[in-house]
């Protein structure tokens, strides 16, 4: 690999006119000595993001768009990815912020790792009480668990990583992300290179700030999808699932009943949604400090929320899902040029 090779940066964004100006500055104003292209893969936007969009491409040459009429996540960063042409491929999303350095770096460790894949921490960062809120909770453990890409840890190989920094040979060889995985795309993707025995790392060098979800209906439905989805990767992908996933299910199975029997039958059955209550109220403690009171008094909402959205949408998960999946064929990534 050179020292500086050109890199792909591929974006799929979909109603993302609050922050998908910011998000693209942050990737032009890269510390970066190679030649970059950014690719924008437009969904059926009912707000500002085409317009915005449009104006990108005006004002800087490294900029295009292609359209991604379906608005399918793993779709539209197909679409990018045959559009584009460099043999690094960087995700973002249309509201991450890449650090100063993440491209470099990412290159970098690519090429001392060896890795097929490399990924760092999903920095969540609120812009009001309920978003610092939001950030707090999906950076800490009682949150989501011991998840390195959202609370740190030592680099090193990885099931999967946020994002992710890809060397194009890989993309191509997977026929890039498979487009029935609305959501869980980079986890059932990391886990299909893997098994073809190329690597994942994790470096805690890598840092894309991330704009958590704005309402608790939102972050509700966000955290619903993705144990749904988590959910289909198991079935999909046997062997793949692990204890940490199964807490969540687990929890709302178990506050479920003790609800009831303390309804019904005796008042000890309450002490499971009780002690359940408890250990988020003292978790969001540690999880709060530094942040306005109005923020630390709503993360026991925003871990609620999380745990009981991502454990209902994991049970809930209708097997339909999976063979949909199992009889989909994902389209090929390769370019023109490959």
């Amino acid at each position: 690999m050179n020292a500086t090779p050109p890199v792909s940066v591929i974006m799929p964004v979909l109603n993302e006119e609050r922050h998908l100006r910011n998000s693209v500055r942050h990737i032009l104003e890269q510390e970066y000595d190679g030649e970059m292209e950014v690719v924008i893969a437009l969904g059926p936007s009912t707000d500002r993001t085409d317009e915005i969009a449009a104006e990108l491409v005006r004002e800087d040459p490294r900029v295009s768009t292609v359209p991604n009429p379906t608005g399918r996540t793993p779709a539209a960063l197909n679409a990018a990815i045959k559009a584009s042409r460099h043999p690094i491929v960087v995700r973002v999303d249309g509201h991450g912020m890449l650090s100063a350095n993440y491209i470099a770096t990412a290159v970098r460790l690519l090429e001392e790792t060896g890795a097929q894949n490399v990924g760092g921490i999903m920095h969540a960062e609120g812009e009001n009480d309920w978003e610092h809120a939001v950030a707090a909770a999906m950076t800490s453990k009682i949150g989501v668990g011991n998840a390195a890409f959202h609370t740190g840890g030592t680099a090193g190989p990885a099931e999967t990583v946020y994002l992710g920094v890809f060397r194009r040979e890989a993309l191509e060889q997977q026929d890039g992300y498979n487009v029935e995985f609305i959501r869980a795309q980079d986890w059932e993707l990391n886990f299909r290179i893997r098994e073809a025995g190329g690597q994942i790392w994790f470096s805690p060098e890598l840092r894309v700030q991330y704009r958590p979800r704005p309402s608790v209906r939102a972050l509700a439905k966000q955290y619903k999808d993705y144990g749904r989805w988590r959910h289909v990767v198991a079935r999909y992908h046997q062997g793949s699932i692990n204890l940490r996933y199964l807490a969540p299910p687990t929890a709302v199975c178990a506050i479920a009943v003790g609800t009831v029997v303390g309804a019904v039958l005796t008042p000890w059955g309450l002490v499971i949604p009780g002690g359940y209550l408890a250990a988020i109220v003292a978790g969001s403690v540690p999880a709060g400090k530094g942040l306005p009171l109005k923020a630390r008094l709503q993360i026991p909402v925003a871990l609620a929320t999380m745990h009981m959205s991502w454990g209902f949408g994991f049970l809930t998960s209708p097997r339909s899902l999976a063979k949909k999946v199992i009889a989909s064929r994902r389209p090929a990534v390769r370019t023109a040029s490959a």
